[in-house]
């Protein structure tokens, strides 16, 4: 496992990172409550064609937190973390919220992309009268609720609800779990839930068309926390998107279909 890294941002925050591998930079951004050691795995099967570069986004793994957690705010972060450290142009690859902040990246034109990859993205987390691919509004409040009384098992629930559906072996998921939670660290929970609050009340749906760049939209077809739908929808609105549906897996397909999704990667970035 490489050594964290460090950069210190303009407002004092210190933005974590890891690296693996030489080669076209590879910016991958993690999910809710998760850090980047959640791309160990991956990245050591890309790391032979991709220099990948993992942070850790505000208040998340061994990031400092943020006066926000809205999805500019992190962009925000990862482009002055990526200025600092002269990536120049750059592929962006985002995992569920880790997509919502790619997104904003690529629509306020904060970095010189050239492919975008969407891992089981949405433009918009909540339900709402036009909208019905997310979850309920009464969902993500009883989840905040939850974590306000047993904070650490409500993190372990939402983690197994990646998973549901899926045929995969108990050894195999106490070996996701071991590196990719245990070897971790959880954010606190104020900067949790005020990143899930920031999930519950965003909506990306006009940004859509202001990206540009070739995306591939990668959703598991199980996905109990993002519906299929919603990648549907990406690939639909977003100009110049690909599809690519797994079958057989929820909401983390490089863990449950870890050498597919290196294939597809690996051949979209060519």
């Amino acid at each position: 496992m490489p050594e964290v890294q460090f950069v210190e941002l303009s407002n004092g925050q210190k933005l974590a990172w890891r690296e693996w591998g030489t080669g076209s930079p590879l910016i991958m951004l993690h999910g809710w409550s998760m850090s980047s050691i959640v791309f160990a795995e991956v990245a050591e099967a890309l790391a032979g064609d991709f220099r990948l570069l993992c942070p850790d986004l505000p208040g998340h793994g061994q990031s400092d937190p943020s006066s926000s957690s809205d999805f500019r705010s992190f962009a925000n972060a990862i482009s002055e973390w990526a200025s600092k450290i002269d990536v120049g142009s750059v592929d962006l690859l985002g995992w569920s919220l880790g997509g919502q902040v790619a997104m904003q990246i690529a629509a306020d034109h904060l970095l010189l992309l050239r492919k975008l990859l969407l891992i089981a993205t949405t433009p918009r987390f909540c339900q709402a009268d036009n909208w019905s691919n997310g979850l309920l509004e009464t969902q993500v409040r009883a989840l905040d609720r939850n974590m306000g009384r047993a904070y650490e098992k409500t993190l372990g629930d939402f983690f197994v609800l990646q998973f549901v559906g899926e045929q995969m072996s108990k050894e195999r998921y106490r070996k996701i779990l071991q590196f990719a939670v245990r070897s971790g660290r959880l954010p606190e929970p104020d900067v949790a839930r005020a990143a899930l609050q920031a999930l519950g009340n965003g909506d990306q749906r006009e940004l859509l068309k202001k990206i540009h760049q070739p995306v591939l939209v990668m959703h598991g077809e199980l996905d109990q926390i993002i519906p299929l739908a919603a990648g549907e929808y990406l690939c639909q609105q977003l100009p110049n998107a690909q599809f690519s549906r797994i079958p057989g897996v929820g909401h983390a397909p490089f863990f449950s279909s870890l050498k597919l999704c290196v294939e597809q990667w690996r051949n979209f970035l060519q």
